[in-house]
């Protein structure tokens, strides 16, 4: 009797990866204030740890990645149980998440590209790393907020992570409803960058997963 086969989204490590998106995406969304929450922030830690081993990066690279983490994240922890609070730190949390956010979908790109064959783990790749690009984008405006004195969206808007993430992923798509928009040179600079981004990023995706699918074998 044949054991029956895998469902190739079941054989592939990236359902775990936008699983552990969705919940660090909801994080996110329920932050009302600038000032990151350490704990989204070790979720998010341990989503890029996750994805750096489901993008089979060189052990060498993992380790070294997955030690900064691991430090990154007891540091966060220690802040947090003895009740530290401020400025500096809101920064420091915030450029954290944007680095994970940057490398994470760089690991993801890299891997998708060393494969010679297309398929579904393909599409669910680029996928995780169409998400990361909007989170990392989001902290980049995020470690603007808290660094510069100008509002990020003017006077008349309320400025929060959510605010934040919600005009990243409407840039990023282009959407751009306008009901939140960017009021300093600098943010309308990186909104433009973020709004590129998210165009060649689906023309190179669909490009490469339309020229070299094969679907998987029965």
């Amino acid at each position: 009797m044949h054991a029956q086969p895998h469902h190739p989204i079941l054989e592939s490590g990236y359902w775990l990866v936008l699983g552990l998106l969705g919940v660090s995406y909801l994080l996110c969304a329920t932050q009302t204030s600038l000032n990151p929450n350490p704990i989204a922030l070790l979720y998010q830690l341990f989503t890029v740890a996750a994805t750096l081993w489901v993008a089979e990066v060189k052990t060498s690279a993992r380790r070294a990645g997955w030690l900064a983490l691991a430090v990154t994240g007891l540091a966060t922890v220690v802040v947090h149980l003895a009740g530290l609070e401020g400025r500096l730190l809101d920064i420091v949390l915030s450029a954290t998440s944007m680095v994970a956010y940057l490398v994470a979908p760089m690991a993801i790109v890299a891997h998708e590209f060393r494969k010679v064959t297309v398929d579904v783990q393909t599409l669910l790749g680029a996928i995780a790393a169409y998400v990361m690009v909007g989170m990392f984008f989001t902290f980049v405006y995020n470690l603007i907020s808290l660094t510069t004195p100008t509002p990020l969206f003017g006077e008349a808007s309320h400025d929060s992570l959510t605010s934040q993430l919600f005009f990243s992923f409407t840039t990023l798509t282009t959407t751009g409803y306008g009901n939140l928009v960017p009021d300093a040179p600098l943010v309308q600079t990186v909104a433009i960058s973020e709004a590129i981004t998210g165009q060649l990023f689906l023309v190179i995706a669909v490009a490469k997963f339309v020229s070299g699918w094969q679907p998987q074998p029965r």
